[in-house]
């Protein structure tokens, strides 16, 4: 059995040098450009780093990889003039440690390596993006969403303070860092896919994370290209889909028997978003929507902070409403914690209703108050973000959603 596993781990090792291998004989050149290591050299490389490990362990690996540098510096000085990178010469260092990973973990070894292969296949569309695709403001925004990803989000701590305990400096630094992602995604989408649909599939994604903070997103877009109006109010518009899926997961996660008293208003709300946008986005002429996209920062820090904390006050507001009134104030407080996140209230009423505490035909009510409430935000939002040229456009469609949702309760139960 340990011979068996002997080999396979010995053939991981040889397939990763064969494959970087391959890749690296096809960039060689010819004559005077050739490069000095192919498919053999990367093959062999490999096999020494995983004959190395097994025959004298790490200390035996460090005397072969300043052998191998040695060898690596001669040729590349030999070579200086005619190709002046170290890609191939990384390559086979990071190839000699894959084989020697080999020996006790083939698998990441063997997906390191495939990963390699992927970046040095790449090498024309890495260098084109870099170059020619990446703007500097494109560029200094990812750097931010990073930062703030990835250092200042960690940091943040996850407690509650201020009053009534509704305020968490994790959850603020968590609605900030998604707006941004929220806006660098529909840029990233635009970028692919073009306007007419690259918007439109960006909102509907992003607004499963904050429907509120992707029309601020879009209408951002819209206050600097007017251009685009149309379909980044339908883009807006339909970021309702991902509500109402989401308003359908909630109730059918606590509770699958809300869902019959609930399937009206979530249908016609979801039709109506449909036609509604359609009507818009496909009212634009096809040559005006495709037009060439004007390429600038991937979000607005600004935007994000300023929705963040118009969000928290309503948290505050909310969480003062709850604590005044108690359960018996359910539809109220439904609608001023709707004026921040229509889910939260939601999962309370469903709650409440798995509990006994409210009759299960009696929780249509509150959850339309609250999407009502979140819809009105919404429009709020629409208007501080895009100005009236935008709201022009998703308030009307917002309005005939949230009529769709109460026309919905006409339908009889299932």
């Amino acid at each position: 059995m340990t011979e068996t596993l002997g080999f396979a781990n010995a053939a991981a090792a040889l397939g990763i040098g064969l494959l970087v291998g391959l890749e690296r004989e096809r960039r060689k050149g010819e004559h005077d450009r050739r490069d000095f290591a192919g498919l053999r050299t990367f093959a062999i490389t490999s096999l020494l780093g995983y004959v190395t490990v097994q025959a004298g362990g790490p200390l035996l690996l460090g005397f072969v990889a300043l052998a191998l540098g040695a060898l690596v510096t001669t040729a590349y000085w030999r070579n200086l003039e005619n190709d002046p990178g170290i890609t191939s010469e990384v390559a086979l260092f990071a190839v000699l440690v894959l084989g020697a990973l080999c020996v006790s973990a083939p698998a990441l070894a063997i997906a390191i390596g495939v990963v390699m292969v992927g970046l040095l296949a790449s090498r024309q569309p890495l260098h084109h993006f870099a170059r020619s695709q990446l703007t500097e403001a494109e560029l200094r925004d990812g750097l931010v969403l990073l930062i703030a990803a990835l250092v200042v989000l960690p940091l943040a701590p996850d407690r509650f303070l201020g009053p009534y305990h509704a305020i968490n400096l994790r959850t603020i630094c968590t609605l900030t860092v998604m707006l941004m992602a929220v806006g660098a995604l529909g840029h990233i989408a635009v970028r692919t896919l073009g306007s007419r649909y690259g918007y439109a599939l960006s909102a509907i994604a992003s607004g499963f994370a904050s429907a509120t903070v992707t029309i601020a997103a879009m209408g951002d877009i819209a206050a600097k290209q007017p251009a685009d109006l149309k379909v980044l109010s339908a883009a807006a518009v339909l970021s309702n889909l991902a509500t109402l899926i989401q308003m359908a997961l909630i109730l059918g996660t606590v509770e699958p028997a809300l869902l019959r008293w609930m399937w009206g208003p979530l249908l016609c709300g979801l039709l109506m978003t449909l036609v509604y946008a359609s009507v818009l986005m496909f009212s634009v002429p096809r040559g005006q929507a495709d037009a060439p996209i004007k390429v600038g920062g991937a979000f607005s820090l600004k935007l994000a902070l300023m929705v963040t904390l118009m969000m928290t006050g309503i948290t505050v507001l909310s969480s003062a409403m709850l604590d005044g009134f108690g359960q018996a104030g359910v539809i109220v407080t439904a609608i001023f914690s709707g004026l921040a996140d229509a889910h939260a209230s939601t999962a309370s009423i469903a709650s409440l209703a798995k509990a006994g505490l409210l009759p299960f035909n009696a929780i249509a009510v509150p959850v339309l108050m609250a999407l009502s409430a979140n819809s009105l935000s919404k429009c709020v939002v629409a208007w501080l973000s895009g100005g009236r040229g935008f709201a022009g456009y998703v308030i009307p469609g917002q309005v005939l959603v949230t009529l769709a949702w109460w026309a919905g309760l006409l339908l009889p139960s299932l």
